[in-house]
C-alpha cells in the first residue's frame, strides 16, 4: 500500500499538485508502489525559500549550544528509529539491509560529531598592532540554504548538508530526489521531532525543471544565500553558472570516475575484495563507485581471473536477503545503464556474469536470489582491455560495470587515473610506502585510499572532489562549516582617539648595521 506525500513548508503541508504526481516504486518489486508524490512547481519552491529566509534570524538568534542540543536530539531520535528507517531505504531504493543500516548510522555519526560544534563555533581574539585596540573574528551563518540531493544515498548525504547548516544557524529548503521521496519525508519527520521551529527546515518535492526555475526565482528575490547540490556533473555546471550570476559559490558534490591502481606489491586477495565492494556495491550507483581498475601488467592475468571468479560467485538479487547488491535505483538509471553497455567495443573482453544487461528468465544470472522479473536487476559486468580513449574509460558509468586497464610504471598509472578529469575518490593497493605517497602526491582526487576501496566515507573527514567531480567544496567534518558560515572581522578601539592602521603604529628601531667584532 502506498502513501500520498507532499511538500512541507513553514511547518505545514503545502497541499495540491501544481506540477502533477509521480510514483516512487520499490525497484526490487516494481508492483509495490511506496509513495505517490505530489510535485511542487517553481513558485512553491521559491515560497519555501522565502519561508526559510523569514525564519532564519530567529534561528540564528538561538544560542549555538542550544542548536547543538537540537542536533544531539536528532541523533538520538534517528538512532531509536534506525531499523524502521533502514527498512524503508531498502524498500524504496533497493539497498541491501546492511548498507541501508550503515547509511542510517552515518546520520547518527554526523549528529554525534556536530552536536559539540554548537559549543565550538570558534572565532579568534587577535592582537592589534596598536595599543588599546582588540581584534576579533566570528563565524556567522550564511542565511537560508537550498539543498538539492540525489537518491543513491537518500538519508546519509542529506544529513551532511542539513546537520552542519542547522547547527551553524542557517535555515534550509531541502529538495530530495523524487524516487527517494518516502525516505526523505521520514528523515524530515525525525528532524522535526527534535523540536525545530517552523520554517527552519522545509521539504519540497519537485522535478528538475521546477527546481532549477525555483532556484533562479529564489536567487532573484534574495531568499537563497547558499546552494548545496549533489548530483551529476552536467547539472552541477548549470547550478554553478546560475549561482555565479548572483556572486554565490555553491557547494557541489558531483560524479566520479574513481580509479583503483594495483601495484606489483599489492595483496591481490585484498584488492579483489575491495574492487568487488566498490565496483558492485549499491549496484555501482555510488558517486564513489569504482570506475576503472588500473592493474600492473605483471599482475593482470592473475588479478582478472580472481576478480572475475569473485564477481561471478557474488550473490545478486532481493535486497532483503544476504546479497552483494540489489536493483537499479530507478527506471531512468536502468535506461542509462543500457546505454553504457552499448559502449562496449570489439576489442573489449566481458567477464563477471553468465550474461549482460537486465537479469531475467531469458537472461538468467547463476545463483540469483529472488525473482529477477520483479525488479530492475542487472548483471555485473567487468570489461577488460579498456583503452584511455574509450568512452568506458573517460565517462562516469552509473551502474554495475567496471573497466580494467594495464600499466607499466607508476607514473603511467597516475597519468591514466587522472585522464578522465574527475577527481572524487581513488585507491591504490600496495605494500610499498614510496608508491603510496607518490600516488597521493600525483592523483587529482580529493580522497585517497591505500589498501582500501574507493567507497566508504567517515563522518569526520572532508568529503568532496575536484575537476569534474566538484568545485573544491567539502562536506563532513569541520571543513563543511566553511560552506555554511562566513568569517566576520571586528576591531574594537577603546583608546579614545582615532588610530590609523599602518600609520599610527609604534616602531622599534633596530640597528641593522650592527656587526660582531671579527
Amino acid at each position: 500500500m502506498s502513501n500520498t506525500i507532499g511538500s512541507v513548508i513553514g511547518g505545514r503541508a503545502a497541499g495540491g499538485t501544481p506540477a502533477g504526481t509521480v510514483s516512487s516504486p520499490n525497484p526490487s518489486r516494481l508492483a509495490d508502489v511506496v509513495a505517490e508524490v505530489q510535485l511542487a512547481d517553481a513558485a512553491t519552491f521559491a515560497a519555501a525559500c522565502a519561508a526559510a529566509k523569514r525564519a532564519q534570524p530567529g534561528w540564528a538568534a538561538t544560542p549555538a549550544p542550544v542548536r547543538g542540543r537540537a542536533i544531539a536530539a536528532i541523533g538520538r531520535i534517528v538512532e531509536a528509529n534506525k531499523e524502521a528507517l533502514g527498512r524503508l531505504v531498502t524498500r524504496e531504493l533497493g539497498k541491501p539491509r546492511g548498507e541501508a543500516l550503515g547509511e542510517v548510522q552515518e546520520i547518527i555519526d554526523t549528529c554525534d560529531f556536530f552536536l559539540g560544534e554548537g559549543r565550538r563555533l570558534y572565532g579568534q581574539t587577535v592582537p592589534s598592532e596598536m595599543p588599546d585596540k582588540q581584534l576579533f573574528t566570528f563565524r556567522v551563518p550564511v542565511g537560508a540554504a537550498a539543498v538539492v540531493t540525489a537518491g543513491n544515498f537518500p538519508v546519509a548525504v542529506p544529513s551532511w548538508y542539513l546537520v552542519p547548516a542547522l547547527v551553524a544557524g542557517n535555515t534550509v529548503v531541502w529538495k530530495p530526489a523524487e524516487y527517494a521521496a518516502a525516505s526523505a519525508l521520514a528523515l524530515f519527520e525525525l528532524f522535526q521531532a527534535a523540536g525545530l521551529p517552523e520554517g527552519v527546515l522545509n521539504l519540497v518535492f519537485a522535478d528538475g525543471a521546477a527546481t532549477f526555475a525555483g532556484l533562479e526565482q529564489g536567487l532573484r528575490e534574495g531568499s537563497i544565500d547558499k546552494i548545496g547540490f549533489t548530483g551529476s556533473t552536467a547539472v552541477g555546471r548549470r547550478i554553478g553558472e546560475l549561482a555565479g550570476r548572483y556572486l554565490q559559490v555553491p557547494c557541489l558534490e558531483l560524479g566520479g570516475k574513481n580509479p583503483m591502481v594495483i601495484t606489483p606489491s599489492a595483496d591481490i586477495a585484498l584488492a579483489v575484495e575491495g574492487a568487488l565492494f566498490s565496483g558492485f556495491g549499491t549496484a555501482g550507483q555510488r558517486c564513489t563507485s569504482l570506475g576503472s581498475i588500473i592493474v600492473h601488467e605483471s599482475l593482470h592475468d592473475e588479478f582478472l581471473d580472481r576478480f572475475a571468479a569473485a564477481t561471478s560467485a557474488a550473490a545478486v538479487g532481493d535486497p532483503t536477503q544476504d546479497v552483494l547488491y540489489g536493483p537499479m535505483l530507478d527506471q531512468k538509471f536502468a535506461d542509462r545503464f543500457e546505454e553504457y553497455l552499448g559502449w562496449i567495443q570489439p576489442h573489449h573482453k566481458v567477464l563477471g556474469s553468465s550474461a549482460m544487461g537486465r537479469i531475467s528468465a531469458a537472461s538468467p544470472r547463476d545463483g540469483f536470489v529472488g525473482d529477477p522479473e520483479a525488479g530492475l536487476f542487472y548483471h555485473p559486468t567487468i570489461v577488460d582491455g579498456v583503452q584511455p580513449g574509450d568512452a568506458l574509460f573517460l565517462q562516469e558509468t552509473f551502474g554495475p560495470i567496471v573497466g580494467v586497464s594495464t600499466y607499466g610504471g607508476l607514473d603511467e598509472a597516475i597519468a591514466l587515473a587522472n585522464t578522465p578529469g574527475y577527481g572524487l575518490s581513488s585507491a591504490i593497493y600496495t605494500n610499498d610506502p614510496h608508491d603510496a605517497f607518490r600516488f597521493r602526491q600525483g592523483i587529482s582526487a580529493g580522497m585517497v585510499s591505500v589498501n582500501n576501496s574507493t567507497s566508504g566515507a567517515e563522518a569526520h573527514l572532508p568529503f568532496g572532489g575536484n575537476g569534474l567531480s566538484g568545485n573544491g567544496s567539502r562536506q563532513s567534518g569541520i571543513w563543511v562549516l566553511d560552506q555554511f558560515t562566513r568569517w566576520q572581522a571586528m576591531n574594537w578601539d577603546y583608546s579614545g582617539r582615532l588610530q590609523k592602521a599602518q600609520m599610527d603604529v609604534a616602531e622599534i628601531i633596530p640597528d641593522l648595521d650592527y656587526r660582531l667584532d671579527s
